[in-house]
C-alpha cells in the first residue's frame, strides 16, 4: 500500500470557485478587463474549464453580487476597516468583498463565507499575512454589517457618482433612485422565441411579458434548456429585442444589421422573412454570429468589416437596423462591470462614432427607405442629441414616432418626440428578480 502521508489533498468544496472569482474581481477592479473578455474566447479564465456547472454558477454570482454592490461594500468595509484594505495584497480585497457579499446578500452561511475568505488569502504570498485581519473583519460583517446597509440604502452608492449625477439631471432624481435600485437586484433570463411565447413560457416555468418576450429565473446552464438544441429560441434582453420590430412588415425587403453581433436583432429580422446583410468588425464575434445562425436555422448574409468603411451593394437597402457601439450604460443590470469601467468622457470619443455609422446609414439606405438606431445607453448623448443632430444636418430624414401600440402598449417607454427610451425601473414586478428592463434608446427615421 503507498503511503498516504503522500496523497494530494483534496482541495475543500467552493473553494476554486472563490478564487477564480477573486481573480475575475481583481481582473476588473485592477486590470479593468470586462468580464466578457474572462468569462468568454480566447481570453476567458482558465480555470472555467475545470468548474463544474453548479461551481460555475456560484461563481458568476460572486462576481456579480461584488461588482452590483461594490459601492455598498466600500462603505461596509470603511466602517469595519481602520486603515482601509490593504492596497499591497489585492487578493486580501478581494477576498474581503467577495466574503461579505457572501455575508450581505447570498445564501451561504456566515461560518463557510468567513472560513473560504481565509483560506483565500492563506493561499496568496503576499496576502497570507492579512489571514487573521480577513478573519476577524468578516466574522464583524456578519454581525454589524446588515445594520451598516441599511444606513445608506438610500444613498444609491452602487453607481459611480457622474453616472448617478448625470441621470439624476436628465432623468430626475427620483427616477435615477429608482434606477439605481433596479440595477441592484440579480436580474432574470430574457428569452425571444420562435412562437408561441405561452407554450415556451409554461414549458420553462416562466412567463410571458406584454411585449412577447419569455422571462424566468435561470437554474443552470443555458445549453440545458428545453429548446435550446433544436434552436426555437435565443437569450435577448426583453428592451433589445423591441428595436427590430419597428420596421414593420419586412418580409422579402433587404434589410443591413450593422455592429450586427452576437446576432439577436439579426436572428430576429431573419426569422421576420427578410433578406439580411449582418456586418460586424471583429472575426470572432461574426463567427459566433454565424454559430448562432447554424442552430436557430435562419438564414442571413455576414460580412467582417468596418460598417463605416463598407461600400455595400450599390442598389442599397430597404432598411438599416444599427445598434451602435456605445457606453452601455444601459446594461448594467446584467454586466455590472460596466458601471466601474466606463468613464464620463469615453462619452465623447462614442458619440463621435455613432455620427459616423449615422452618416454611413444614411448613404446605404434607398429613397423611402427606414433607418432604425439604437443603442444600449442611457446617456442622452447617444441617443436623443445623436438623433437630433442627424435630422438637422440631413433634410432627407424625418423621424416616423413610434406607437404605443407598436410595443405593447407600453406608453411609458415612448418619449414626447416618439422614441424608444426604455428605463432599468420600468415593468416592476413584485418580486425585483423578474422586473426591470435594460436601459435602450431607439428612434426611427425615413429616408424621402
Amino acid at each position: 500500500m503507498p503511503s498516504q502521508r503522500f496523497a494530494p489533498p483534496s482541495e475543500v468544496p467552493g473553494l476554486a470557485a472563490r478564487r477564480i472569482a477573486a481573480d475575475i474581481v481583481d481582473g476588473v477592479l485592477h486590470k479593468h478587463r470586462t468580464l466578457d473578455d474572462q468569462l468568454d474566447g480566447g481570453g476567458a479564465h482558465p480555470g472555467l474549464k475545470t468548474l463544474a456547472d453548479r461551481d460555475r454558477a456560484l461563481m458568476r454570482r460572486l462576481v456579480a453580487t461584488v461588482l452590483r454592490r461594490l459601492g455598498t461594500l466600500g462603505h461596509v468595509m470603511s466602517r469595519l476597516l481602520d486603515k482601509g484594505i490593504p492596497s499591497e495584497a489585492p487578493r486580501a480585497q478581494s477576498a474581503l468583498l467577495i466574503g461579505a457579499a457572501q455575508i450581505l446578500w447570498m445564501d451561504v452561511p456566515d461560518h463557510a463565507a468567513v472560513d473560504l475568505s481565509v483560506r483565500l488569502v492563506q493561499s496568496d504570498r503576499r496576502a497570507a499575512r492579512y489571514a487573521g485581519l480577513v478573519n476577524a473583519v468578516l466574522r464583524r460583517c456578519a454581525r454589524e454589517g446588515k445594520a451598516l446597509v441599511e444606513e445608506v440604502a438610500n444613498q444609491s452608492l452602487d453607481l459611480p457618482p457622474w453616472m448617478l449625477a448625470r441621470w439624476s439631471t436628465h432623468y430626475g432624481e427620483a427616477t435615477a433612485r429608482d434606477m439605481a435600485l433596479a440595477l441592484g437586484h440579480e436580474p432574470s433570463l430574457d428569452l425571444t422565441v420562435k412562437s408561441d411565447p405561452a407554450q415556451w413560457a409554461s414549458r420553462l416555468h416562466g412567463e410571458t411579458l406584454p411585449t412577447g418576450t419569455v422571462r424566468m429565473l435561470l437554474h443552470g446552464s443555458v445549453t440545458m434548456l428545453p429548446g435550446f438544441a433544436e434552436g426555437q429560441w435565443w437569450v435577448q434582453d426583453a428592451a433589445a429585442a423591441l428595436p427590430a420590430r419597428l420596421f414593420g412588415d419586412i418580409k422579402g425587403k433587404s434589410i443591413a444589421d450593422l455592429c450586427a453581433a452576437p446576432g439577436g436583432k439579426t436572428a430576429q429580422l431573419a426569422q421576420a422573412g427578410a433578406q439580411v446583410t449582418a456586418i460586424d468588425r471583429s472575426p470572432a464575434r461574426v463567427a459566433r454570429l454565424r454559430e448562432n445562425l447554424t442552430r436557430l436555422s435562419l438564414q442571413a448574409e455576414t460580412v467582417v468589416a468596418d460598417a463605416v468603411e463598407w461600400a455595400g451593394p450599390p442598389e442599397g437597402f430597404d432598411g438599416i437596423l444599427i445598434d451602435a457601439p456605445c457606453t452601455s450604460t444601459g446594461t448594467i443590470r446584467r454586466h455590472p462591470d460596466v458601471a466601474w469601467l466606463r468613464q464620463e468622457s469615453d462619452i465623447a470619443a462614442l458619440t463621435a462614432l455613432q455620427q459616423r455609422l449615422l452618416k454611413k446609414s444614411v448613404s446605404l439606405l434607398k429613397p423611402g427607405g427606414t433607418l432604425v438606431y439604437c443603442t444600449c445607453s442611457l446617456e442622452p448623448e447617444e441617443g436623443e442629441q445623436a438623433v437630433a443632430a442627424l435630422l438637422a444636418s440631413e433634410p432627407a430624414l424625418r423621424r416616423v414616432p413610434i406607437e404605443a401600440s407598436e410595443v405593447a402598449g407600453l406608453a411609458e417607454i415612448i418619449t414626447a418626440d416618439g422614441d424608444l427610451r426604455t428605463l432599468p425601473s420600468h415593468l416592476p414586478n413584485a418580486d425585483p428578480k423578474l422586473g426591470g428592463l435594460d436601459g435602450f434608446y431607439a428612434s426611427r427615421l425615413v429616408k424621402s
